[in-house]
């Protein structure tokens, strides 16, 4: 039997970069996810203080594969 994979969809957000924003997605997603494959965004967005980039904002979407194993 094949492998069945899931999608969860994230947002994310970081006061240094787009860049770091993706990172703290994949490493908070980590924390309760197994088996993470791919991480695929969707949209960039930020937020702007004054003439300055304030927050780096992500939606993202995290495949995993499923374990499979009942407990």
């Amino acid at each position: 039997m094949g492998s069945i994979v899931k999608v969860i969809e994230v947002i994310s957000q970081s006061d240094k970069s787009f860049d770091d924003a993706l990172r703290n997605a994949v490493k908070e997603a980590g924390k309760t996810v197994t088996g993470m494959k791919t991480i695929w965004v969707d949209n960039f967005s930020a937020e702007i203080d004054g003439n300055q980039i304030s927050q780096f904002r992500v939606n993202a979407k995290i495949s995993f594969v499923l374990d499979g194993k009942k407990q």
